[in-house]
């Protein structure tokens, strides 16, 4: 029981990326970088990750590696830690 409410209290929280569990879903609410980065922001946009996309961690890569994600329905690509960290998403 408290396992469903740990998780309905995450409903609607807005954290990054790196920080959604396997299986997650949640919406692309920004992009942060932490220095003005216009590159990355451009590189991740290239990808299909924008505002109000929906966007599911699939795998999570041990020791730090790069999270396995689905972008919208059909894009999936892999993704460093610290680059998700940057992105803020709204769970569901």
């Amino acid at each position: 029981m408290s396992g469903l409410q740990i998780k309905s209290s995450l409903r609607g929280e807005i954290m990054g990326l790196s920080e959604l569990k396997a299986g997650q879903v949640g919406f692309v609410e920004s992009i942060q970088p932490h220095h003005s980065n216009d590159g990355l922001v451009h590189r991740l946009e290239a990808m299909g990750i924008h505002p109000d996309r929906p966007i599911q961690v699939l795998r999570v890569a041990w020791f730090g590696g790069p999270l396995h994600v689905r972008i919208g329905t059909t894009t999936e690509v892999a993704i460093r830690r610290h680059e998700a960290q940057q992105i803020r998403v709204k769970v569901c």
